[in-house]
């Protein structure tokens, strides 16, 4: 068990189900550091991967704490018989990990969980795109974001746009939910911030 785990109020029950022994997490050549006061996320093409496989259910974060604190804050959205597994993707989508994900997610129940800000709405829409082998392009103009998905352009407010929206206008269902903190940009500032309470 580490002690600052413990001591944001992760169980060692958590903590013994993803093997922590120290805050250092491994994407292929890339890893990513924890601690007091500090947060690396790597940008890379590998993965972080943690739980079981073959798994019903596929949660998809941008770093290993960032599932840690998900699950540390919502364990009871998901009973003790499900299956699951974790992978991180670090700081930016990278084709070569939508592919690999892809062709692992067969018949899986997928939850995305990024941030609540613009950046984190961005990579929902990549990623959950990504999985289904749809082509997209993120363009920033006059202060709206333009998505192109098989010649054709949507265009969106930035604070309005989310995977749900995006699905409504395209005209598609990626049948992939996304889980979002209430209080805070992100499920370990809210872990973090929980625990100064």
């Amino acid at each position: 068990m580490h002690p600052l785990l413990t001591e944001l109020g992760v169980s060692e029950e958590l903590q013994a189900y993803f093997d922590i022994d120290e805050l250092r997490f491994d994407y292929g050549d890339e890893q990513e550091f924890f601690g007091p006061g500090f947060h690396l996320v790597p940008t890379t093409s590998d993965l972080w991967l943690a739980g079981n496989y073959p798994a019903t259910e596929l949660i998809i974060t941008s770093s290993a704490m960032e599932a840690l604190a998900y699950m540390a804050l919502n364990a009871w959205r998901h009973p003790a018989n499900t299956v699951l597994s974790f992978i991180a993707i670090g700081n930016l989508p990278h084709t070569r990990q939508l592919n690999w994900i892809r062709a692992y997610c067969q018949k899986r129940k997928i939850t995305l969980v990024f941030g609540n800000d613009l950046l984190g709405r961005l990579a929902d829409i990549t990623v959950a795109a990504g999985i289904r082998n749809k082509a997209l392009r993120l363009y920033w103009h006059n202060g709206k974001v333009q998505l192109t998905m098989n010649n054709t352009v949507f265009e969106a407010d930035p604070e309005k746009l989310s995977l749900n929206s995006f699905e409504k206008a395209a005209g598609f269902r990626t049948c992939i939910r996304t889980r979002k903190p209430t209080r805070h940009n992100t499920f370990l500032e809210q872990l973090i911030h929980d625990k100064k309470q």
